[in-house]
C-alpha cells in the first residue's frame, strides 16, 4: 500500500473521530520549554549562553496521548499518577483548559511529578533536564489507579496504555488493566518501553519504535526485513495480535499473524522536532481502530498524523482539521499517481496483496462518464478492497467505436477516472480486449455489466482458473455514452 494511493480510504474514517473516547493510562509527565536565543559563548566554560525570552508547558507521555486525542476531535479519559507538587498542579491546570480530556489522575504525596525541561534556541534543543522517579508505584497507588481505570472503562471505545517506564504501569497494573479491557470487549494498544515485552499480555497491539523492538528481541530493525523479523519476534514474545514498528524517517512496519508484513513509507515533508511524534501516531492509530478502520488503514492515519507533527517545534498535537487537509492534499496528488503503467501497477498490486487485500478489476472505454458508470464502479469497489480499472487507449477505442471516438483523449479519460474514489488504480491498454492485463494482474474479482453473459466476459476463464470470481453487475437503465453523443449531434 502506498500512502498516497489510499488517501480516500483513510479520510473517510475522520468524520467518526469526534464520536470516540479513548481511555489513556500510563506515565504522565510535564514537558516544559525554555525558549530563547544564543548570541555568545560563556566566558566561564565553552558552552552557549541562552538568553531566555519565553516559556511554555504541555503534557508529555500519556498526557500527550490524551491531548492529541482531544485535538483530533475525540474525547479522552486520562488515568495515571502525578505528585502532589507544583508540577502536578501545572498538569491539573493544563487539563482544566482541555475540556475534551477527563482528569482521573491520582495525586500521590511524596512522589514527585516527572518533569522534562528543554532549553531551546529557535528550533534547536540545547539541553534537556529530566526530574523523575522511576521506581514502581506502591500497591495502594496501584489499587487507586486501577479503580479509576475500571470506573472509566465502560464509557470508552478503546484503551491506550502509554508505558514510559516511570513506574505507573507495574506488572500488576498491566495484567489487571488488560484483563478488564478484554472482559469489556475493548481493544488495547500499548506503547512499550520495557526491555522485554513478556509483561504485555496476549491480545494487545504493540507500537514499539525500532530501537525498542531491537532491544527487546535482540534483532536489528534497521531495514524492512529486519523490522519485519523484529516485529514478528516481538509478536511472539508478547503473544500480541499485532506489532506496529515505528521506524522514524523509514516509516512503519505492521506485523500481524498470518499476514505478510506491511511496510508503510514515512509521510514527513520537513522535520522540525520529533518530540512526541510517537504519541501522536499511536493516538491517531488507536482512534482509527475505534472507528472500525482496518489495521493497515489505521496505521496509515497514524503515519499521516505523525508526518504533520514532526514539522512542529517541541511536543505538539495535530488537529482534526490539519489531518483532514493533509489527506485531502494527498488525495489531489494521488490522482496523477493512480494512473500507472503495467509494471508500476503490478508492484502496487503485489503490495496490496501482501496486506491481505482483495483485488478487483473492471474495464471499459469510459469516454463520457455517466451515472451508469458511477454506480457500476461504486458497486464493484464495495465488493473488493482495491479496484483496478483497465482503460482502452485512444487507438483501441477507435477500432471498437469508430473514427469519431473517443470524445475525450486517453489522458483526459484516465484523469477523470483517477479522480473517482471508486478507482484505486487506472491502467491503459492498447489491445481490443483487456485479456493481457487480466492475465498479468490475476484479480480476485472480475466485474462486468450484466448485459454480458458469463461466457462473453473476457478474462473470466483466467480469473476462475486461479480461484477468482466473476460478478455481473446490473446496469443503470437509460444511460449510454453512444446515445448521449447521438442526442448531442442531433441537437446541433
Amino acid at each position: 500500500m502506498t500512502a498516497t494511493g489510499a488517501e480516500h480510504a483513510l479520510a473517510h474514517h475522520l468524520p467518526l473521530f469526534p464520536g470516540r473516547t479513548v481511555l489513556v493510562m500510563g506515565d504522565v509527565m510535564l514537558d516544559r520549554y525554555v525558549l530563547g536565543e544564543v548570541r555568545r559563548i560563556s566566558p566561564e566554560a565553552p558552552i552557549p549562553v541562552l538568553r531566555a525570552q519565553g516559556a511554555r508547558r504541555v503534557l508529555g507521555g500519556a498526557g500527550n496521548v490524551a491531548q492529541n486525542a482531544a485535538a483530533l476531535g475525540a474525547r479522552a479519559v486520562l488515568v495515571g499518577v502525578i505528585g502532589d507538587d507544583a508540577a502536578g498542579a501545572e498538569i491539573g491546570a493544563v487539563l482544566g483548559e482541555t475540556p475534551a480530556v477527563t482528569d482521573r489522575l491520582v495525586r500521590a504525596p511524596g512522589r514527585p511529578t516527572t518533569v522534562k525541561t528543554r532549553f531551546m534556541s529557535g528550533a534547536h534543543q540545547l539541553l534537556r533536564l529530566d526530574e523523575e522517579v522511576t521506581t514502581p508505584i506502591e500497591p495502594a497507588l496501584e489499587a487507586d489507579i486501577l479503580a479509576a481505570y475500571a470506573a472509566a472503562l465502560p464509557g470508552c471505545d478503546i484503551v491506550v496504555l502509554s508505558d514510559y517506564a516511570k513506574g505507573a504501569l507495574t506488572d500488576a497494573v498491566l495484567a489487571r488493566a488488560i484483563a478488564l479491557a478484554h472482559a469489556a470487549g475493548r481493544m488495547v494498544v500499548i506503547d512499550p518501553k520495557r526491555r522485554h515485552f513478556g509483561a504485555y499480555a496476549a491480545g494487545c497491539v504493540l507500537t514499539p519504535n525500532a530501537a525498542e523492538a531491537a532491544r527487546a528481541t535482540g534483532l536489528s530493525a534497521g531495514d524492512d526485513a529486519g523490522a519485519a523479523a523484529a516485529g514478528m519476534a516481538a509478536l511472539e514474545q508478547a503473544r500480541a495480535d499485532a506489532v506496529l514498528v515505528k521506524r522514524s524517517e523509514k516509516g512503519l512496519t505492521l506485523v500481524r499473524r498470518g499476514v505478510p508484513p506491511l511496510h508503510i513509507p514515512t509521510r514527513a515533508q520537513e522535520v522540525a522536532d520529533v518530540s512526541g511524534a510517537g504519541d501522536t501516531l499511536v493516538t491517531a492509530f488507536a482512534i482509527a481502530l475505534a472507528t472500525g478502520a482496518p489495521m493497515h488503514e489505521a496505521a496509515g492515519l497514524g503515519n499521516a498524523a505523525a508526518g504533520i507533527v514532526v514539522g512542529k517545534p517541541g511536543t505538539a498535537s495535530v488537529t482534526h482539521t490539519e489531518l483532514y487537509e493533509a489527506l485531502h492534499r494527498g488525495e489531489l496528488l494521488a490522482i496523477d499517481e493512480k494512473v500507472a503503467d503495467l509494471d508500476t501497477a503490478l508492484a502496487r498490486i503485489a503490495a496490496w496483496r501482501q496486506a491481505g487485500l482483495r483485488i478487483g478489476f473492471t474495464n471499459g472505454c469510459f469516454d463520457l462518464i455517466h451515472p451508469g458508470h458511477v454506480r457500476l464502479l461504486a458497486r464493484a469497489r464495495a465488493a473488493c478492497d482495491r479496484l483496478v480499472v483497465g482503460l482502452n487507449s485512444d487507438d483501441s477505442v477507435r477500432r471498437l467505436k469508430g473514427p469519431e471516438r473517443p470524445v475525450q483523449n486517453e489522458t483526459a479519460r484516465a484523469t477523470v477516472m483517477a479522480s473517482m474514489a471508486s478507482a484505486d488504480l487506472v491502467v491503459l491498454f492498447e489491445e481490443d480486449t483487456p485479456g493481457r492485463l487480466i492475465e498479468a494482474i490475476k484479480p480476485d474479482l472480475l466485474f462486468k455489466g450484466a448485459d454480458y453473459r458469463l461466457d462473453q466476459v473476457v478474462g473470466a476463464d483466467i480469473v476462475q482458473a486461479h480461484g477468482g470470481r466473476v460478478e455481473l453487475i446490473p446496469l443503470e437503465e437509460g444511460f449510454s455514452t453512444t446515445n448521449t453523443i447521438r442526442r448531442i449531434n442531433a441537437g446541433s
